[in-house]
């Protein structure tokens, strides 16, 4: 793991490259870690690609910690970036840039290490789902499930992604072409191509047909082989698809609001937190007992569980470790209680976040529509046309150019593209915004959000004004 620290106090500086040594020791592991007193030489040196995981301090003279995470997230939208602050008071803005987490100094050795460590194993299960390069962008991981098909041209090797997106990367074939032939959903049709059979839609003897329709050259040297393959890929779907149709039918969630289990032995805290989640579009279910929270996670389809630790019967760890064997519902920790030891307990229980009850109720919904959000794998990119939005990285571009948008303008595209057609209210465009009554001031948004996407693309108006009622996205037709 590559690790980068910035913090211009040098004895906190000096304390954490000790804590970076123990934790090497303590693990037996060998990381790169590079260490810098100021932001502006940190900046210096950034091209894109060169870090996994950066340390970075929120208050440092001339240009801040999240402003450095903005100039960073230009070059690499993947890096996890986790704020370190004697201050919780930036930690809502720190999220808006795409925070892994919010560390309050003094940093300790358990939830330091405990960080690290869930850092890397993500960083291992990204690397082994998928492929981590470079291009002029900047550093780019595409999962395997996401890959159409694998064309080269010259030095150039162009990694054609299913929702219409091109990476060109200049390698060789024989770069990756190892680690995708060795994957039962890849094969080599022709010396310049490779195709994932998950989305071949026919086969005959010259060349395959993608499900987006597009045409994939075979060798004549390779032609049996590949029928075969696609035969034998489809029997295996097929068998599988039969055996596991009960589950697959029980984790199906229809498109609409997200569905949140709250499992709180408070009935204040469980009407103050439904509220909250409610206001922001949310459907929410709340049990009393981890009991009960399992039950209802066995049979429903959840976007998340936010589990009090303190609860009736096992504690909010132990059904939590429960709750990670019977599904990938991302678990986030909502607890009164706020030692660290008790946070790192829940980070090893399996938990993607702990917030505590002291949170501010709007930095409470960043944090829970940012890990909600990021845990939808599946779900990291929306395309309109020219349009992309980039969800990991809570950026928007026009045929590849970035829109430039500040958080807010980010979430009311995101919230009203995933609904288009729909009207939505005033009142429903502030309390994307930020939860508040319509007070008309939330008009400024949207007209900077509506100038910016008409002067980047001005073919077609993605924001439409309904007389007398609000606004809806309309995507275009092509």
């Amino acid at each position: 793991m590559r690790i980068a620290v910035c913090d211009d106090d040098d004895n906190e500086l000096a304390r954490l490259m000790e804590l970076m040594k123990e934790y090497q020791l303590s693990r037996g592991v060998t990381h790169d870690c590079r260490f810098f007193h100021n932001s502006t030489e940190f900046l210096c040196g950034i091209r894109g690609g060169e870090y996994d995981l950066v340390l970075l301090d929120v208050i440092m003279p001339g240009v801040s910690g999240v402003e450095v995470a903005r100039e960073l997230r230009e070059v690499d939208k993947n890096v996890k970036l986790i704020f370190l602050s004697s201050s919780p008071e930036f930690a809502l803005e720190s999220y808006s840039v795409g925070a892994y987490y919010y560390l309050l100094k003094p940093a300790d050795a358990k939830s330091l290490f405990s960080l690290l460590d869930k850092a890397g194993d993500e960083l291992r299960i990204l690397k082994e789902q998928g492929l981590v390069l470079k291009d002029r962008k900047g550093i780019v991981r595409i999962s395997f499930s996401e890959l159409e098909y694998v064309e080269v041209i010259n030095k150039t090797v162009s990694f054609h992604l299913a929702d219409g997106e091109v990476r060109e990367v200049a390698i060789a074939l024989g770069d990756i072409e190892e680690k995708l032939v060795q994957r039962p959903e890849f094969i080599k049709t022709h010396r310049s191509y490779l195709v994932n059979l998950n989305y071949i839609e026919t086969v005959d003897a010259s060349c395959v047909v993608t499900k987006t329709g597009h045409n994939i050259p075979v060798s004549r040297q390779r032609r049996n082989q590949v029928q075969d393959a696609c035969m034998r890929f489809l029997f295996q779907s097929d068998v599988a698809d039969t055996q596991e149709a009960g589950t697959a039918k029980k984790q199906e969630r229809p498109d609409g609001p997200w569905r949140i289990l709250l499992v709180d032995d408070d009935p204040a805290d469980c009407v103050f937190y439904s509220d909250i989640l409610k206001d922001h579009g949310c459907m929410v279910q709340y049990v009393e007992s981890g009991r009960d929270a399992l039950k209802l996670a066995a049979d429903e389809p959840y976007d998340c569980v936010l589990l009090d630790v303190m609860i009736p019967g096992e504690d909010g760890f132990a059904i939590c470790e429960s709750l990670r064997k019977l599904s990938d519902i991302p678990v986030i920790f909502l607890s009164c209680v706020t030692e660290a030891d008790k946070q790192v307990e829940g980070f090893a229980a399996g938990g993607i976040e702990y917030i505590t009850k002291d949170t501010p109720a709007e930095l409470f919904w960043t944090k829970v529509k940012t890990r909600i959000r990021l845990s939808a794998a599946d779900r990291t990119q929306l395309r309109f046309g020219p349009l992309l939005l980039d969800l990991a990285g809570h950026r928007a571009l026009m045929d590849g150019k970035d829109l430039s948008l500040t958080p807010a303008e980010f979430d009311i595209l995101w919230q009203i593209s995933e609904q288009a057609g729909h009207i939505f209210t005033p009142e429903e465009i502030a309390g994307i915004v930020c939860g508040m009554p319509w007070d008309g001031g939330q008009q400024m948004h949207m007209s900077r959000l509506r100038r910016k996407l008409e002067k980047a693309w001005d073919r077609h108006h993605f924001i439409e004004s309904v007389w007398g009622q609000g606004y809806r996205f309309v995507p275009p037709n092509h």
